[in-house]
């Protein structure tokens, strides 16, 4: 039960993340659990483990996370694109 909660708890986190950057991310539900998870890393490397905890997650360093790892991702998309 613990592994499908993280799973929801990152998927949340990359939609959250997405929409806070009016950016779609790729993949569509898979692609957004990749994001919160990988968000959530980057967060907790970057600022620690701070705030609410849900599923082993903290929300806020997750957030963060997610959000820098959208922006970046996006970056490199649009850089390949040209």
């Amino acid at each position: 039960m613990g592994f499908i909660l993280f799973l929801i708890i990152g998927g949340i986190i990359g939609w959250l993340a997405g929409l806070l950057l009016g950016k779609d991310v790729p993949g569509g539900i898979l692609g957004n659990i990749i994001a919160g998870i990988v968000g959530a890393w980057i967060g907790g490397s970057l600022f620690g483990a701070w705030g609410p905890s849900v599923g082993g997650i903290a929300f806020f360093p997750a957030l963060l996370g997610a959000i820098i790892f959208i922006a970046v991702l996006s970056l490199i998309i649009k850089a390949i694109r040209k």
